[in-house]
C-alpha cells in the first residue's frame, strides 16, 4: 500500500533534527512529493512550498525562468538542476528538491518512453538521478518518481555531514 507519510518521514526527521528547510518542484509527480512531505505532522517547520510546474507557462510563472531557459527540454538532469536552483532561491531554503519526467501511459513530447525520470537536489551539496521504471502504469510511475526523489533528498541530506 502506498502511503505518504512512510515516504517522507526520513527525510522530514532529518530536517527537523537540523532545522533546515526544502522547497520542491516537481512536474511528472503532479504533488506527490509535497503531499508526501506535509503529510507528517509539523511539516511548516521544514516545508516552505513548491509547485507542479507542469508546462513551459509554468516555468516562466513559478520558477521565473527566463523565455530561453523555459524553453529548454525538461526530462534532463540539467533541467531538474536549474528547476531545483531556482525553486530554493526563490523560497530561500536550505535545500530543494526537483523532478522532471513522462509518467505514462505514453513518452513526452521530448522522446522520453514512461517511466523516465530526472532528479536533482540543490543544497550545500548539489545531486541529480535519472531512473527508468520501463513501466506505461502512470500512477505507479508517479509513487516510484515521488519515492525516488524523496531517496534521493535524504541521500543527499545525510552525506552532507
Amino acid at each position: 500500500m502506498n502511503e505518504l507519510s512512510s515516504l517522507s518521514r526520513p527525510v522530514a526527521a532529518l530536517l527537523v533534527e537540523r532545522g533546515e528547510t526544502v522547497a520542491v518542484s516537481e512536474s511528472a509527480a503532479g504533488g506527490l512529493i509535497s503531499a508526501a512531505l506535509l503529510s507528517i505532522p509539523g511539516a511548516s517547520a521544514y516545508f516552505m512550498g513548491g509547485g507542479v510546474v507542469y508546462t513551459r507557462d509554468a516555468r516562466r510563472a513559478i520558477l521565473r525562468f527566463p523565455e530561453t531557459d523555459a524553453l529548454q527540454p525538461g526530462s534532463t538532469e540539467v533541467y531538474a538542476l536549474a528547476a531545483a536552483r531556482a525553486i530554493r532561491e526563490l523560497l530561500g531554503t536550505a535545500w530543494s528538491l526537483a523532478e522532471s519526467g513522462a509518467a505514462g501511459p505514453t513518452g513526452n513530447s521530448y522522446g522520453d518512453a514512461a517511466g523516465h525520470c530526472c532528479f536533482a537536489v540543490s543544497g550545500p551539496v548539489e545531486r541529480t538521478l535519472t531512473i527508468e521504471t520501463a513501466d506505461s502504469d502512470r500512477e505507479a510511475n508517479m509513487w516510484a518518481f515521488a519515492k525516488a526523489a524523496l531517496g534521493l533528498l535524504e541521500e543527499t541530506i545525510r552525506g552532507h555531514g
